[in-house]
């Protein structure tokens, strides 16, 4: 497994093991306890999310799809939407987003018009060459 950081969502990917701290770790290890929660309960396939604004988790979510017969209802998407409801706007670039995956076209673009400044997500593999 490695960890990625998808900057600003340009889709440029960089390294993120220079600053990484344990609180990140905290926070993805949320993310997939959402994922294990979403599986557990037969809501959807294998992913969570959770939204990170000073240091503090403000939305947590997982996959939705199955229980609500929604195919929107991703992770990423519907932690957006509580965050965008906690905070009473749609402007959440003082936050973070930490996945348990790596978000598909549908939820990078969210996440782009959520103008969140980090993504930071779980992805299998190799890193990327410079």
């Amino acid at each position: 497994m490695v960890i990625l950081s998808i900057e600003k969502v340009s889709g440029e990917r960089t390294e993120k093991f220079s600053g990484w701290d344990n609180t990140m770790n905290d926070f993805m290890k949320e993310a997939v306890k959402e994922a294990v929660a979403g599986m557990r309960d037969n809501h959807g396939g294998p992913f969570g999310a959770v939204i990170v604004r000073n240091n503090e988790i403000i939305a947590r979510a997982h996959n939705e799809v199955i229980k609500n017969n929604d195919p929107t209802d991703h992770a990423e998407m519907i932690a957006i939407r509580k965050a965008a409801k906690e905070l009473s706007r749609f402007d959440l670039g003082d936050c973070e987003l930490y996945s348990s995956c790596e978000p598909c076209p549908m939820c990078f673009a969210a996440i782009h018009w959520a103008k969140i400044k980090k993504c930071i997500m779980v992805v299998p593999g190799k890193m990327p060459q410079k």
